[in-house]
């Protein structure tokens, strides 16, 4: 770890620790949470899935939205990157392709917080394991 050189980079040492430990904790019982996994393998990267994550971070955190916020590999689903899967607690994970920042807007305010299907979903072409 570099010097603290001013107030913001104790700030943001700060954040990323609160940010950590919030994280720990909210791992104990996940399924009691909204998760949201970016898809960040190379081609999600290359398609701006780095600020999808972000976006939705951020915005979660701001609206009070008890979640989890996570990156994965390769959901396989390239032509429609970025991807992002959504779980609500006690239902199936929803896919949905080619997410922009506009996109995960609506994606929080109507699938999220009211369980309203958005437009985008990838139809489910797989059965687990």
């Amino acid at each position: 770890m570099g010097k603290i050189k001013s107030l913001d980079d104790l700030k943001k040492i700060s954040k990323d620790y609160k940010k950590g430990l919030d994280l720990r904790e909210k791992s104990s019982h996940p399924e009691e949470l909204v998760q949201v996994k970016v898809a960040m393998a190379t081609c999600g990267i290359a398609s701006g899935a780095k600020e999808i994550m972000e976006y939705l971070d951020s915005e979660l955190e701001k609206r009070a939205i008890d979640a989890v916020v996570t990156q994965t590999g390769c959901m396989g689903y390239c032509y429609a990157e970025p991807t992002i899967e959504v779980t609500l607690p006690g239902q199936e994970a929803v896919v949905y392709g080619n997410v922009t920042t506009e996109k995960a807007d609506e994606i929080i305010e109507k699938y999220i917080k009211t369980g309203e299907f958005v437009d985008g979903i990838i139809p489910r072409n797989y059965e687990t394991i």
